[in-house]
Parts: C-alpha cells; structure tokens; sequence
C-alpha cells in the first residue's frame, strides 16, 4: 500500500510538458504575379504531424523594413503562441508569414509591382492548399504591424468576404491631411513607386490612393459587408500613427460598424507589439469558435 501511495504522488507531480509548435523560418514559394520567389515563414500547432486535423489560419504581416523573420524574431511570436495556447487561452492554429518588402501590400499604380494580387490570389491558397488549413473565411483571420496594419485593413476591407477576424496594430491609417503635408522627399521615397513619384498637394489624392487607404474604404465600401469582420484595433497613446487609428475609430463608429479600439500605454515598438500579441490571439481563437 505505501508503494501505490508513493506511486500515485510521484505521478501527481510529474510536471506536464509544455506543447511547443514548429517554427519554419523563411520558408519560399515561386509567385508568376511577382515573378520571383517570395519568402515566408510558419508556424505548425504542435500536433500537426501527428493528427489528421484542418487548422484555422491567421495571416501576420510585418512592418516596413523588416520581412517574414520580424515576428518569429523580433515578435517571439512562437514562444508567445505557444505559452498561450498552453494556458488555453487560444486555439491551435496556423500562423503564415509572408515577406511584404517595402510594398506596402498594395498594387502598385503603375502594375508593375501586384502584391495585393499576389496576396489574395497565389500565397492565401498556396498556404491553404499546402497546409492542412480551414480554408473559408469563418476559420481565416488577418493581423499585423504599421505597414502590416496597413495591409491587414486594406485586405479586410477589400476583402470582406475572405476574413472572420482583422486586428491591425499600430496601423498606418494614413488620411488626407497625411497625405497631403508629406514632405516631397519623403513622399517619394516611400510611397511614390507605390502611388506616383513627384506628386504634389491635392495631385497625390489619386483614385488609386483612395483605393489603398483604410480611412478612404471605410467610406466607400458596404458597411453591411465590413460588418461581417470582426475587427480589433490596437494603437499605443504615444505612438506617431494614433491619430490616424483614432479617426478610423470614429468613422467606424459613425458607420456602426461593430469593433473593439484599444489605446494602451505605448509606442511604435516591438515591446508594444509583443504585449499586444496575445490579445490579437485571444479575440482571433474567439472569431473562430462557432
């Protein structure tokens, strides 16, 4: 009797081994959109090798200068991933990561750069048709940072029917008066290969800014169709671009479009992004649950 009964506390404290996912870094698919290869990296919930099962996705796109290592890197976004689901707090799933460039995850004006096309029409069902993925909109969210914020509201937004679930972080909600008091210089470097260099004043508000700008397509798409989204927006109170996340709140909510806004305390930096991580995590696994 007092060997069961060490027995059975020996494995009442055995402690349980903490479920780790797969990282796959910079992984490469051919894109005849692009015409070149396009990196991106994954991350497998810890069961996938070993179940026959079909995993939601969430699409994480990165800021401008990095490429499809920022989040695994600089995001921890496998040990964040990891330690969540381990507290059940988010459901298994796939996380994609493409490299975005400095494209801003735009057409470009001139057709020469369609990484929007690209996007929604190569890398969303090569994942999908690779992977064991759920490939509808009910079971496929999108998420990202600044320029990736940018990208997740254009997507969403153009793209209604394909998302359950947006989250844009520290977006680059760019509106009028941005585009407008741009200096030249700047304008040119980072946007004029995207919307037209040497542009000036009221020249640079071009139907194909409108097109490509959140804070333009919340007025001109189908509010009835923006309300199949379910949105979260995150923008730190000392961050550069929170003007524009706040005027997108308000036409948002002028709209009735259903959406949570978040202002917390911080900056445009990874240590915001990582703390903001979780939550995007949380409110996704939720948008996925039927």
């Amino acid at each position: 009797m007092k060997y069961v009964v060490f027995l059975l506390s020996f494995l009442v404290n055995i402690p349980i081994l903490a479920q780790q996912g797969t990282l796959l870094e910079s992984q490469s698919m051919t894109s005849k959109i692009l015409g070149k290869s396009v990196e991106f990296s994954l991350y497998l919930p810890h069961d996938y090798e070993t179940s026959q099962r079909n995993y939601p996705v969430m699409y994480l796109l990165h800021g401008y200068t990095d490429d499809e290592t920022g989040w695994t890197q600089f995001g921890e976004v496998k040990q964040i991933v990891d330690s969540n689901i381990n507290n059940s707090d988010v459901t298994d799933m796939i996380i994609a990561m493409p490299d975005g460039g400095l494209h801003w995850y735009v057409n470009s004006f001139d057709g020469k750069t369609k990484y929007e096309d690209f996007f929604i029409e190569e890398f969303i069902p090569y994942i999908e048709r690779t992977y064991r993925a759920r490939g509808t909109k009910e079971f496929r969210a999108i998420s990202g940072l600044s320029m990736g914020g940018h990208g997740t509201l254009l997507y969403a937004m153009k793209h209604p029917d394909m998302f359950t679930a947006a989250a844009p972080l520290s977006a680059a909600a760019w509106g009028y008066d941005d585009v407008l008091v741009s200096k030249q210089e700047d304008w040119d470097r980072y946007f004029g290969f995207i919307f037209g260099e040497g542009l000036e004043g009221e020249a640079r508000i071009t139907d194909h800014v409108k097109n490509n700008l959140a804070l333009y397509l919340v007025d001109s798409q189908d509010p009835e169709k923006l309300k199949t989204v379910k949105w979260y927006i995150d923008c730190g109170d000392d961050d550069f671009l929170i003007n524009g996340n706040m005027a997108l709140h308000k036409k948002m909510t002028e709209k009735e479009i259903p959406h949570e806004f978040r202002i917390r305390d911080g900056a445009h930096n990874w240590t915001y992004w990582r703390t903001a991580l979780p939550e995007v995590l949380k409110f996704v696994s939720q948008s996925f649950h039927r």
